[in-house]
């Protein structure tokens, strides 16, 4: 794959989502025990909504639809909108700091790209973290002092870290390949991440500062967006049936999966269904370690 092609697939991915979603799509939220396997469908709505995130507080879900955040509580309650007059554009790379305080997001704005933002859960202003675009948001530090992200500088996609305050972004991978959906393990000692570096999407591990990376799943799917678990022990990924080329596209065949990070076993946590991009993109775990969320979709 050459880096122009890659460029291009995830100029697509990031811009042309909308156009990859039928008409009369139904969104179902979910939220799934893994340790019974049991689910409970919170929201079910022929409207398309993306990539929940749970909160601090264990209280409600986040989720993106029409690049709007909208919180839902564990009853399909809808809370209401996030400052619809300054988060809009948003994409899925979206979440809230370990303390609650602080909400990231990615999102695109009239001549540029995705980019950055930081703000206060309880209200303020938009500060921009990343000025250079595209950036997409998917890590921060457990003492909230460092954001992760995946972006394309130069043709190239990799995984970048910058101050939550603001200052210069320091890259992290330098490998062939797409490296994406990079998240602090909750101890801090690990960076999860994802990267077809041989060739085929899967599950990786590195130390904060880049180095010692190891390659956690070596099977014939595709897998995305390692979430590790609040007790260090596990993580949640996305698993595409097929070969998606470097590429994480709606409305294909998809399962989740837990992997053990020490053994490296896997085991199903759903059936097969109809998902893909929007289905888990960030961090969804509840903040006791027993339940992820996410979104499973049906054709019409």
């Amino acid at each position: 794959m050459t880096k122009y092609t890659l460029t291009l697939i995830l100029y697509a991915i990031s811009f042309s989502l909308t156009a990859q979603v039928p008409e009369g799509i139904v969104s179902e939220l979910v939220i799934l025990n893994v340790k019974t396997g049991s689910q409970k469908t919170v929201l079910k709505e022929v409207r398309h909504f993306e990539a929940p995130n749970w909160s601090r507080d264990g209280e409600y879900l986040l989720i993106n639809s029409g690049g709007f955040l909208e919180k839902v509580d564990l009853d399909g309650n809808k809370l209401g909108q996030i400052q619809p007059d300054k988060i809009s554009r948003a994409n899925n790379d979206h979440g809230i700091s370990f303390d609650g305080e602080t909400l990231v997001i990615s999102k695109s704005d009239e001549g540029t790209s995705s980019r950055i933002y930081t703000m206060p859960m309880d209200g303020g202003e938009l500060k921009l973290i990343t000025p250079k675009h595209p950036s997409y948001w998917h890590g921060i530090s457990p003492d909230g002092k460092t954001l992760l992200y995946c972006a394309e500088r130069d043709g190239l996609w990799d995984i970048y870290s910058i101050p939550t305050a603001g200052g210069e972004e320091i890259r992290l991978t330098d490998a062939e390949g797409l490296d994406d959906g990079p998240e602090y393990s909750y101890d801090g000692k690990w960076i999860y991440f994802n990267s077809n570096r041989t060739g085929r999407m899967h599950a990786y591990r590195m130390k904060p500062d880049g180095t010692g990376a190891e390659q956690l799943t070596d099977d014939s799917l595709d897998n995305w967006f390692p979430h590790p678990s609040p007790n260090n022990k596990s993580a949640v990924i996305i698993s595409y049936l097929e070969d998606q080329k470097g590429s994480h596209p709606f409305g294909k065949d998809v399962k989740l999966r837990l992997l053990d990070v020490e053994t490296k076993k896997i085991k199903d946590l759903t059936e097969v269904f109809y998902g893909g991009q929007g289905t888990i993109n960030v961090h969804s775990w509840s903040p006791d370690g027993e339940w992820i969320a996410f979104v499973r979709y049906h054709k019409p």
